[in-house]
C-alpha cells in the first residue's frame, strides 16, 4: 500500500514540521523521519509509511499479551508493524521495533481484511502489539473501527508514550490495554529507554479514570536496574493509591538481549519477591511471567482467597468464575471483563496469512 496521510502534526514558523503524536515532538525537514522511523515528512505534510503493512499475524492466547482479566482463555489475532518511539536498550522485540527496512518487506493487510480474518478464525479480539501501536495510530484506529463493526474487541499493548489529543482518539476505539510501566524512576526512563516517566503515568491515570478501557500493567524486571525493594514498593504503592487495588500487575522476567545482552536473566526469586512486595502494598492481582510459576500465574479471590483461575503459563487448567466474573464461594465479583467461558484456546501460537504482498 502507498504511504498513508498521517494526523497529529503542525508546521513551525521556521519551516520544519512537528509531529504531535508523542512527547518526542520530532521536528522534521523535507524527507526526514521521526525517531520512530515510520512517520515521515513529505512536502507540507506527514505520512505513515507502514499503514497497511505488518511484520506478521499470529493467533495467540489472550494471556500472552499479558491480559489475565480480559476474557480469559480467548484467542486474539496479534500483529504489529515496524519501528518504535522509545529506544529501550533491553528491547525483547528489537528486530521488529528497530527495523529500518521492513516498511517495504511486510505482509500487506487492510483494516477490513484484519477484522474479517479475526472473525473467520473465531478470535474474540485483535491485539496491536510486537511494536508499539502508538506509532501506527492511524492504522490501528482504522482497524479497531473495522473490528468493532464485526463485534471484535481491540487490545493495545503499549508503553503509553503518547500525547493527550491522539491518546483520546486512540483509546476511544480500544477495549483493553496492557501498558508497560518499565520502571518507576526518571533516571531509568532517560538512560535505558530514551524517554520520560511522567507521560506514562499520565496515560495510566487517563486510562483508569477517564475511559472504559480495561487496564493491566506489566513491568519487566531487569537485575540491578529496576528491581530493588524500594522501587518495587514505590511502584506498587503508586498503582494502589492512584489507580486502585484491582488493576492487575504483571512482573515479567528479562532475558539478555539487544544492548543489554551481557546482563544475567532475571532469577525466579526476584519475581516472587516483587509479587510479595506488590501484594503487601495492597494490590489484589499480581502475576509473574516469562518463567514457570504456577502460584504466580493463578487468580485468587481477594475476598475469600479461593483459587478461581488456575494457570500453567498460558494454559488454563481450571476456571471457576461464573459468566459475570463472580466467585462461586463468596459471590465477590472480580475486576475485569468476563463472559461465558468456553474451551480455552491454550498455549499454542498459530501463524496466519491475511493479505497479499
Amino acid at each position: 500500500m502507498d504511504a498513508h496521510p498521517a494526523r497529529y502534526w503542525h508546521l513551525l514558523d521556521d519551516g520544519r514540521l512537528q509531529c504531535d503524536l508523542c512527547p518526542r515532538d520530532c521536528r522534521l525537514h523535507e524527507g526526514q523521519r521521526g525517531a520512530c522511523f515510520v512517520r515521515q515528512r513529505v512536502g507540507a505534510g506527514m505520512v505513515l509509511t507502514t499503514y497497511g503493512r505488518s511484520s506478521g499475524f499470529c493467533i495467540d492466547p489472550i494471556e500472552k499479551k499479558p491480559l489475565n482479566h480480559f476474557h480469559p482463555g480467548s484467542s486474539v489475532l496479534s500483529f504489529g508493524t515496524a519501528g518504535c518511539n522509545l529506544a529501550c536498550k533491553f528491547c525483547q522485540n528489537w528486530d521488529i521495533s528497530k527495523s529500518r527496512s521492513m516498511d517495504r518487506l511486510m505482509d500487506a493487510a487492510a483494516p477490513g481484511e484484519i477484522a474479517a480474518a479475526a472473525a473467520r478464525h473465531g478470535c474474540h479480539s485483535v491485539a496491536y502489539t510486537y511494536n508499539d501501536p502508538v506509532i501506527f495510530a492511524e492504522y490501528a484506529i482504522d482497524t479497531a473501527l473495522a473490528c468493532r463493526a464485526l463485534g471484535i474487541a481491540s487490545v493495545a499493548v503499549t508503553a503509553g508514550y503518547i500525547h493527550p489529543a491522539p491518546r483520546r482518539d486512540f483509546y476511544a476505539v480500544m477495549d483493553a490495554a496492557n501498558v508497560d510501566l518499565k520502571a518507576f524512576t526518571e533516571d531509568f526512563y532517560v538512560h535505558q529507554t530514551g524517554a520520560h516517566l511522567a507521560p506514562v503515568l499520565d496515560t495510566l491515570l487517563y486510562l483508569h479514570h477517564e475511559t472504559q478501557v480495561w487496564l493491566e500493567i506489566t513491568t519487566l524486571l531487569i537485575p540491578g536496574l529496576n528491581d530493588s525493594d524500594a522501587e518495587l514498593a514505590a511502584l506498587s504503592r503508586w498503582i494502589c493509591d492512584e489507580l486502585g487495588p484491582d488493576v492487575p500487575l504483571h512482573f515479567t522476567a528479562f532475558h539478555p538481549d539487544y544492548k543489554l545482552d551481557t546482563l544475567p536473566p532475571t532469577p525466579p526469586a526476584t519475581l516472587t519477591r516483587a509479587r510479595q512486595i506488590a501484594r503487601a502494598a495492597g494490590l489484589h492481582y499480581v502475576y509473574t511471567g516469562n518463567v514457570r510459576d504456577l502460584k504466580g500465574g493463578c487468580t485468587r479471590c481477594p475476598s475469600c482467597d479461593s483459587l478461581l483461575i488456575e494457570r500453567d503459563g498460558y494454559r488454563i487448567l481450571a476456571y471457576r468464575l461464573d459468566a459475570s466474573g463472580a466467585c462461586p464461594g463468596c459471590g465477590h465479583r472480580l475486576a475485569g471483563r468476563f463472559g461465558k467461558f468456553a474451551t480455552p484456546f491454550g498455549a499454542r501460537r498459530v501463524p496466519v496469512h491475511i493479505g497479499g504482498h
